[in-house]
């Protein structure tokens, strides 16, 4: 690209692979936004990774999660195209989760955001993921999506919610506990 800027956007139209034009509010333009977002607070997240005494493995998986997310995009914006996300990567997920978790005491109490700066910022990519696995199931409803994104968007936020208390541990801190003590998970599944 010799610039930036098209100006092909500027009348509110943007258009998908393929060259279909949709309105930039469009239910799957808001889902490509919160998958963005999403991958920007993962960057975010690693920077600050980066910064502690967390292991780099982790900074290796978050790298992987967020090429990943560009995988995804391209899958949420040509439905019809074969999807790059596939059941692999839920599994993939899954392991993280698996492994992380073998070096973290039982979760007993209601865990709030916080942790560390870079295990905030994990908390918070869980909660725009959570957001952005909202509205692809809202959009799943009224369009095709491929049959891999909503189950791998839910197993990232637990993924994130496990990196998030990993981090938090490997950085000698500890998880900030609820003054109310609630049992159970820090958030609906």
């Amino acid at each position: 690209m010799a610039r930036i800027y098209t100006r092909r956007g500027d009348g509110g139209q943007t258009q998908l692979p393929g060259g279909r034009g949709v309105a930039k509010h469009a239910q799957r333009l808001e889902c490509l936004g919160a998958v963005d977002e999403l991958s920007a607070c993962i960057g975010l997240a690693c920077a600050l990774v980066q910064e502690t005494s967390a292991p780099a493995g982790l900074v290796a998986r978050l790298g992987r999660i967020q090429n990943e997310l560009s995988d995804l995009c391209a899958d949420l914006a040509a439905p019809k195209n074969k999807q790059r996300i596939a059941a692999r990567h839920v599994t993939a997920l899954e392991r993280s989760i698996d492994g992380w978790t073998r070096s973290l005491p039982p979760l007993r109490d209601f865990i709030l955001p916080g942790g560390g700066p870079s295990a905030a910022c994990l908390h918070l990519a869980r909660t725009v993921c959570r957001r952005a696995e909202r509205q692809v199931v809202r959009l799943a409803a009224q369009e095709p999506v491929g049959s891999c994104i909503i189950p791998y968007l839910n197993r990232l936020s637990d993924a994130l919610f496990v990196a998030a208390r990993y981090a938090t541990q490997r950085c000698v801190r500890e998880d900030v506990i609820s003054s109310k003590r609630q049992p159970g998970s820090p958030y609906l599944r």
